[in-house]
């Protein structure tokens, strides 16, 4: 059974294990020993019950309980660009016009923004190679918006979610090529790295105006807003959740942002309370999110169960015990699949 649960220093190696396998592109978690060290220390950080941080960085692993494996991660940012700046590119548009020449052209923008600056960020959601199967991609990241739900005070009311940009099989962006590279002077993999741990470079070498998009190479317009590759399912499960992409795109390898709020969110306005109880039949059918209520000892895993009477589902054995529940104990539960009610 796949449980995701809050990180702990016991994680350590699993996390430096995962970011071996991220691949260039995957700011969040690179292969880099210092930054592996940070994200562990900001993470543990966070999960220190007391007074509700403005900023915090809740990183959960998913483990499977039959082997004790962590294969994945998922995190949370509880505000963005508060004490760092958060930069990304605004697609807009200018109308250029002649009267006396007839001539009338639209033409497509980018500008450097921080309109987003506030907003909670769902982030560095990997899930390793050999455990994508058997909707674990969808627990992994589902679970985060039932953590959201019972802790709504702990982040803002509007959320955002960077997509991975479109890379060759290479490993080369085409949006970084034809604009980035002209002002830093960097590979991409280097300077997608600095970002990670350092965002004042960017405001130091990027332009500060407009700029036109038909003036980049063609290679590099036609991937603005798309995902990688690996990226996509990623983003149809957002989207199908309710995020949406409304024309910003991250500076480096122009990957979609798409935002929404907290209310718009299926997995968390569909989801509901409920009483456990042990169940004695075999259960089978519809999966669900399950989670329990707490914060340190935070829980999601998905199953069938069975819908009881007076407000109760039925749970498996197993199941409670992942959970760390009893019965008669409170839980989440939202049904996995979107289209499906309670």
């Amino acid at each position: 059974m796949m449980v995701v649960r809050p990180i702990g220093t016991e994680d350590h190696e699993a996390l430096r294990e995962l970011a071996r396998k991220t691949g260039k592109g995957f700011t969040s978690l690179q292969d880099d020993d210092t930054q592996v060290a940070r994200k562990m220390e900001s993470a543990l950080a966070a999960w220190k019950d007391g007074e509700i941080p403005e900023e915090a960085f809740y990183l959960f692993a998913m483990e499977d309980t039959d082997t004790g494996r962590v294969v994945g991660i998922c995190g949370l940012e509880a505000a963005v660009g508060i004490s760092e700046p958060w930069y990304n590119y605004h697609i807009g548009s200018l109308l250029h016009s002649s009267r006396e020449l007839g001539v009338r052209n639209l033409v497509n923008t980018l500008t450097l923004s921080n309109d987003h600056t506030g907003y909670s960020e769902l982030c560095t959601l990997f899930l390793a190679p050999e455990a994508r199967h058997s909707k674990n991609g969808s627990l992994l990241s589902k679970s985060r918006f039932l953590f959201m739900a019972e802790f709504p005070q702990r982040f803002n009311e509007f959320m955002l979610a960077e997509m991975r940009g479109y890379a060759d099989k290479d490993g080369i962006s085409p949006f970084w090529e034809g604009l980035g590279r002209q002002f830093f002077s960097l590979e991409f993999s280097q300077a997608d790295q600095l970002s990670s741990m350092d965002k004042v470079f960017i405001a130091e070498l990027m332009p500060k105006y407009p700029i036109y998009t038909n003036l980049l190479p063609k290679a590099a317009q036609e991937v603005m807003g798309e995902t990688h590759p690996d990226t996509t399912p990623a983003r149809k499960l957002l989207e199908a959740e309710g995020m949406r992409y409304t024309g910003y795109v991250d500076i480096f390898d122009a990957g979609p942002t798409l935002v929404a709020r907290m209310d718009d969110i299926r997995a968390i306005n569909k989801s509901r309370h409920a009483s456990v109880q042990v169940s004695d039949v075999e259960l089978t059918g519809e999966l669900y999110l399950v989670s329990n209520t707490g914060f340190l000892d935070f829980r999601c895993c998905m199953t069938p169960l069975q819908t009881l009477d007076n407000g109760k589902v039925g749970l498996s054995p197993a199941v409670i015990e992942a959970l760390k529940v009893t019965e008669g104990s409170t839980v989440r539960i939202v049904p996995l699949s979107v289209g499906r009610s309670n």
